[in-house]
């Protein structure tokens, strides 16, 4: 029967790909839950799993006490009775009793069945929360395994682990359509461990991935840019409304260097690779710069500014002057593009012709500035 059970549980390990000797500490303490509620729930189970030697022990553990000290038989032994186990026992020694596990009761076995299947859930989660922990914040490699046709989540689990989540339809790019086996990149948002405060505690840690965020386009072009992942040049900002459009802020400590040329690249192929990845999404790449008249207008590309006026500080408000052939251009389509330019900024734009504005026609950049404040 040990060997059965050792070769048992080096399958599970191997299938769950689960270390062994986690999956071992487990069964161990599921076998000691089961049993001490024999024993007042009182901490005097104990479990040995030897793997080499295949031997599996599980003992309470008493101490030997003179009949007038004898108060609680769950964790105290008379001595008469404690020779039965050890010849030499005498009052004041702990003496280990072996339990027969075959004759283990039916409730106590169904109790160490189910808290082995926890504590392997347990483990699962544990170890999927050790992948996804290690690559916050990171674009990792994953296999759809099956798309909800109902709601169009997916089930997406990491290249070379067991580890599993989910990608939730909001969180895809949208148009895209994904298939079971598909490979694709993600992008891991934040990883939480389960709030034991929480009704779904119990459903594991609470992983967030996505390929709509901004992230994840910073983190390809990490990858495709070996200046940028060398440190050569730096991603400032990024905004982004997936699927559509993205504005990518770029910087170089060296001047010698062109930030945005690199993340271009030779015949812009490395914001091709980027794009690619992205299904054909839009991708605007502008200097930052450290002086706000300067960044706004180039957040504003591919429109032309002609002046950048600070309205507040303190509000970050300004007034922005375009021209008139531009006005569409630099506003965007729905608004969009100054959308995105507000948000890399952080800045609120106004932008006007630079024939002056009409008051009856001064709605639309209203419109944008109001729809970029609520984004």
């Amino acid at each position: 029967m040990n060997e059965e059970f050792f070769a048992a549980i080096e399958l599970m390990a191997a299938e769950k790909n689960i270390p062994v000797d986690l999956l071992y500490e487990k069964v161990r303490n599921a076998l000691v839950v089961a049993e001490k509620r024999n024993y007042g729930g009182k901490d005097v189970v104990f479990c040995d799993i030897d793997p080499e030697e295949k031997t599996l022990r599980v003992y309470v553990r008493k101490t030997v006490v003179e009949e007038d000290e004898f108060e609680d038989p769950d964790t105290e032994i008379l001595v008469d009775a404690a020779h039965q186990y050890d010849a030499n026992a005498k009052a004041g020694d702990s003496i280990e009793i072996e339990l027969d596990t075959k004759k283990f009761g039916r409730i106590d076995a169904q109790k160490a069945k189910h808290s082995i299947r926890q504590g392997i859930r347990d483990a699962e989660h544990s170890l999927t929360l050790d992948v996804f922990t290690q690559h916050k914040q990171e674009n990792i490699s994953a296999r759809v395994q099956n798309v909800d046709t109902r709601n169009g989540n997916a089930i997406i689990e990491i290249v070379g682990t067991k580890a599993e989540a989910t990608l939730p339809k909001n969180e895809q790019i949208p148009g895209e359509e994904l298939h079971e086996g598909d490979i694709i990149k993600i992008y891991v948002v934040d990883v939480r461990e389960p709030d034991p405060t929480q009704k779904d505690a119990g459903k594991g840690p609470r992983i967030m991935i996505s390929r709509s965020h901004p992230g994840f386009v910073r983190r390809l072009f990490e990858t495709e840019v070996p200046e940028i992942e060398n440190g050569t040049v730096e991603v400032k900002e990024v905004s982004r409304e997936a699927g559509s459009r993205t504005k990518i802020a770029v910087w170089s400590e060296n001047e010698s260097v062109d930030a945005v040329g690199a993340c271009i690249g030779p015949h812009g192929q490395r914001v091709g690779e980027v794009v690619d990845q992205l299904g054909g999404e839009k991708i605007d790449i502008v200097p930052y710069s450290s002086e706000p008249e300067k960044f706004i207008a180039s957040a504003l590309a591919p429109a032309d500014v002609l002046s950048v006026e600070i309205l507040s500080e303190e509000e970050k408000s300004c007034k922005v002057i375009v021209p008139d052939n531009q006005l569409s251009l630099a506003i965007g389509n729905k608004g969009q593009n100054a959308r995105l330019a507000a948000k890399l900024t952080g800045w609120k734009i106004d932008i006007n012709p630079e024939s002056g504005f009409p008051e009856t026609d001064s709605a639309p950049e209203e419109a944008a500035e109001e729809e970029s404040e609520e984004e």
